[in-house]
């Protein structure tokens, strides 16, 4: 624990695993749960992007804007999406494949201009964060904090939209800009734990969370509590093993994920259908002879 490295690692990893199931509560209620992973490919082009300026620029470290550039793609995207889908222009599985594809296509396309490889990308596509700077230590806690302060303070309101828009017209709030706060914070939340996950399996560490914890309650308030507690624990895990065995952290984590909606899941169906036979056998005992 006195080891400057461990330290950033697991300062990351505590704050990207409180803050993507945030983020994956509201998306998972609006049944866009694919949300990140089409962001995530629009990052992928503004962290080639970046690169390609700090070529241009002739900096010292090429990539010192591919963070920076990350997050101006994937907000972009974030906005376009949610104009599109509001406006109807597409059917939403027919934005994310736009996105999924292009995005990727063009972060190949502009880190090979840029005179890089693309193993220069699998940092960023499955996540890096042993490599992780204390500046982008503090990029993240920063995003992080700002999802944080968004997504549980405007809690209220953002669930009002995404459980019933029609009733938040009633109530008088701006559902188009809550709309695109949620897009936008989708974004944020993709920047954020590109170091832990990587863009690729970012939405999986949003969402995995969630459905384990849907299988525990059905309250909004109380499935987001316990998915964060959830990603705190799946993260923590997830790199501590990572100190003592050479395995790559982001699939690690989202492995693990799977492996625990799998035995909740099972527990959950077991505990129902011991319900459901009690309950059969009430009825039998208390029928007429």
């Amino acid at each position: 624990m006195t080891d400057p490295l461990v330290q950033r690692m697991l300062l990351v990893a505590l704050m990207v695993g409180a803050t993507a199931p945030i983020v994956g509560t509201y998306l998972v209620h609006r049944r866009m749960s694919l949300l990140g992973d089409g962001i995530g490919h629009v990052a992928l082009a503004g962290v080639a992007a970046g690169w390609l300026a700090g070529s241009w620029a002739d900096l010292a470290q090429v990539d010192a804007l591919a963070i920076p550039g990350a997050i101006v793609f994937a907000v972009a995207g974030a906005v376009v999406i949610e104009r599109m889908r509001a406006r109807g222009v597409a059917a939403a599985d027919v934005i994310m494949a736009i996105m999924f594809y292009g995005g990727i296509a063009s972060g190949v396309l502009l880190i090979s201009v840029a005179g890089g490889s693309n193993a220069n990308l699998m940092g960023y596509l499955f996540g890096s964060i042993s490599t992780a700077s204390w500046a982008d230590v503090w990029v993240t806690v920063g995003l992080s904090a700002l999802i944080l302060a968004i997504g549980l303070g405007l809690r209220s309101a953002l669930f009002a939209v995404t459980h019933d828009q029609e009733f938040a017209y009633s109530t008088g709030l701006p559902v188009a800009v809550l709309n695109m706060l949620v897009a936008v914070l989708a974004a944020i939340t993709v920047t954020a734990a590109m170091r832990v996950v990587g863009v690729l399996l970012v939405s999986g560490l949003m969402i995995l969370p969630v459905a384990i914890a849907q299988l525990i309650t059905r309250s909004f308030t109380r499935t987001m509590a316990i998915a964060m507690g959830i990603g705190v624990a799946l993260c923590l895990t997830g790199v501590g093993i990572t100190l003592f065995y050479n395995l790559q952290p982001g699939a690690l984590i989202v492995v693990l994920g799977v492996i625990l909606y799998v035995v909740v899941a099972s527990g959950a169906g077991l505990i129902k259908r011991r319900r459901h036979r009690r309950d059969q056998a009430r009825l039998m005992e208390g029928a007429p002879a």
